[in-house]
């Protein structure tokens, strides 16, 4: 009576071995692993390997691709060795392989995208731009009898953050008109309309001015700014197009924090004149100047999560390497060694060595798309690891641009964020649109 259950048991254990087996087997984990969307760049072939003892038949668009170099829709491979696919064509196309001619066994859907080559940055630049309009950074009070105080923009119930795009249907992008046009709509009674903007909304409201006894002149109670400046890094130059993307991350005002909507902007030539180096709990930092006379190298047109982006009309001083290279999908970055260009001293861009640690496998855009360590002694020695104004370094990787250093580990300067290239060339509207949350402090650089 108990041989029975005894002998399935062991028949059970038995098939569970034998489906742990093939599960394990090179075929199965070959398929299991392999994408069911590939995307390529024209001029850059890929391979497939399913290592299975077998053959198949493949269709696909000639027009779009070619398998092993054959140019017919229909063709037989060898499973048991490397299937090459060349890009002949931008377009969509699938790869459908059938076991013997009849079994269904993958479909793979490939987008041949026009060839793209940059060429990287990593020399610093000086960033200057003004915003849209008038930033609300702040609220004062106005002295108006020697007892009272009052805030007049806190009574228009203006907020940190806010965008004052119009001052009595005029736009203000200047931040040295206000205290006249303050003045006369004190003097005359007559409240300022304004048309402010918060976040993607706008509303119009009406401020009126208060006399300060103090100071004997009209004020709006505002603490405002219209412009911002400081120090990154270029991250790369796209001759065909133009163009140009630089810093990985957004910027924004240093009081509310709240990104900066540009109007106008210039970045320039720039030089490292010293470097505070990193440690523990507080990141360093470039210290650089404007070059004197230098030339303006573009201008900047959008400020985004992935940095600025503009026009450019020539690639900068001082490169690492004039020639442009490939770039990467976001699917193509490996955790592995990679180098990273940027400067430490005057405007001399230099490779160093950093391993990406890890990958987060990124559909849409996202920021902090890979984890970097910096493992270059020279570079740990010199900054201590990653310091702010090294924002926008280029990291490359196999010969290709992968992404951008985007900030540093507070706790840990030799590590940081990056963001992968292709958002960022997404940005700078050069490249064919194709979340996770991290519990470690850091800081944009």
């Amino acid at each position: 009576m108990d041989q029975k259950p005894s002998r399935k048991r062991r028949m059970g254990l038995v098939i569970v071995l034998m489906m742990v087996v093939i599960v394990c087997s090179a075929p199965v984990q070959h398929f299991a692993s392999f994408p069911n969307q590939l995307r390529l760049f024209q001029g850059q072939s890929v391979s497939l390997h399913y290592a299975m003892p077998v053959y198949a038949q493949g269709t696909l668009n000639p027009q779009v691709a070619s398998v092993n170099g054959n140019h017919k829709q229909s063709f037989n491979v060898d499973l048991r060795k490397p299937i090459s696919i060349q890009p002949q064509n931008s377009g969509m196309t699938e790869l459908k392989l059938r076991l013997f001619g009849k079994i269904p066994f993958k479909t793979v859907r490939l987008q041949v995208i026009p060839d793209l080559r940059v060429i990287p940055g990593g020399q610093t630049i000086g960033v200057k731009v003004k915003s849209a309009g008038i930033m609300v950074v702040g609220h004062h009070l106005v002295n108006t009898d020697g007892k009272t105080k009052v805030s007049p923009g806190e009574a228009a119930k203006l907020r940190l953050g806010d965008l004052i795009m119009e001052i009595n249907g005029e736009r203000c992008e200047d931040i040295s008109k206000i205290s006249a046009l303050a003045e006369a709509a004190g003097k005359s009674g007559n409240p300022l309309k304004l048309l402010v903007q918060r976040g993607k909304e706008r509303f119009r409201t009406t401020l009126t001015p208060a006399y300060d006894q103090e100071a004997k002149s009209w004020r709006l109670g505002l603490y405002i700014r219209d412009s911002a400046a400081g120090v990154g890094t270029l991250t790369f130059y796209a001759p065909d197009h133009g163009v140009y993307g630089a810093l990985g991350h957004v910027i924004t005002d240093m009081d509310t924090q709240n990104p900066i909507v540009v109007g106008s902007g210039q970045i320039l030539q720039s030089s490292v004149t010293s470097i505070s180096k990193s440690q523990s709990g507080e990141p360093g930092e470039k210290r650089a100047h404007f070059v004197k006379e230098g030339k303006t190298l573009g201008n900047v047109e959008r400020n985004t999560a992935f940095g600025i982006f503009g026009k450019m009309s020539s690639l900068p001083d001082h490169a690492y390497d004039a020639e442009p290279m490939p770039v990467a999908f976001a699917e193509e970055v490996e955790e592995g060694p990679a180098q990273i260009l940027t400067v430490v001293n005057g405007q001399k861009v230099e490779s160093f060595n950093i391993e990406i640690a890890h990958v987060s496998r990124q559909v849409s855009p996202a920021t902090k798309g890979m984890v970097i360590r910096i493992t270059d002694p020279k570079l740990l020695e010199r900054t201590g690891g990653i310091v702010q104004g090294m924002s926008g370094s280029p990291i490359i990787q196999k010969g290709k641009l992968v992404g951008a250093v985007t900030h540093v580990f507070v706790n840990d300067p030799a590590s940081g964020y990056g963001c992968f290239i292709e958002w960022m060339l997404q940005d700078a509207g050069i490249m064919l649109n194709s979340g996770q949350k991290e519990t470690v402090t850091s800081k944009a650089v």
